[in-house]
Parts: structure tokens; C-alpha cells; sequence
């Protein structure tokens, strides 16, 4: 088994930055894409950014792209989600997952393991 622990949520005005970290434990040695979602009330989780454990590639959803940045540490099996230029409309709750698989999906469906999600909310 793989446990996922989200940290850095909070409150923020828009316009301002925060950085979420996951850390994974447990069984990771398999472990190969990384990604974020998201989940607004009353609406599906939503993919956002996710990264493969060789890759130098990074994947985001079109509302984040230029404004948030995943990267990974490796060594401490712990992946970053660097949040800028936040909007109101990013206030949700947000989760890491972690994969096996080799290719970047971004259905939520595909991804055996997840954090207990970490509330961001963004005041206008």
C-alpha cells in the first residue's frame, strides 16, 4: 500500500501564491506518475498537473497552465504543487494521487492511490 499526505492548503487573497506538498510512503518503489486534482463543491474532481517520476515533462490542465508548477523530489518521494497568480475559481479541495502507470492520464479514475485532500480557498 501507498499512504499520500497532502500539507500547505489555506486561505489566500487572490492574486497571492501557495505551495502544496505530497509526501508518499509506504510501498512507492512502483510508484510513477504523480498528479493533482481538484474538487470545487458541487462539481467533479478536475485534473490539474501531473508528473512522471523520469520525466522532465509536466503536464497541466489548460485553467493553470502558466500560473502553477508541479515538480517532484525524488529522494523524498514528495511532489509540489507551486500555486500562482491564485483566482477564486481555484478555491477547492485538492488531492494528490499516485500511479503505476507509465502514461500521464488525467481521468481520476486511473489513479489507485490518493491523499485526504487539503482545502484551498481563494477570497476575491
Amino acid at each position: 500500500q501507498v499512504q499520500l499526505v497532502e500539507s500547505g492548503g489555506g486561505l489566500v487573497q487572490a492574486g497571492g501564491s501557495l505551495r502544496l506538498s505530497c509526501a508518499a510512503s509506504g510501498r512507492t518503489f512502483g510508484i510513477y506518475t504523480r498528479g493533482w486534482f481538484r474538487q470545487a463543491p458541487g462539481k467533479e474532481r478536475e485534473f490539474v498537473a501531473a508528473i512522471r517520476r523520469s520525466d522532465v515533462n509536466t503536464y497541466y490542465a489548460d485553467s493553470v497552465k502558466g500560473r502553477f508548477t508541479i515538480s517532484r523530489d525524488n529522494a523524498k518521494n514528495t511532489v509540489y504543487l507551486q500555486m500562482n497568480s491564485l483566482k477564486p475559481e481555484d478555491t477547492a479541495v485538492y488531492y494528490c494521487a499516485a500511479d503505476t502507470t507509465r502514461v500521464v492520464v488525467t481521468t481520476p479514475g486511473a489513479y489507485d492511490y490518493w491523499g485526504q485532500g487539503t482545502q484551498v480557498t481563494v477570497s476575491s
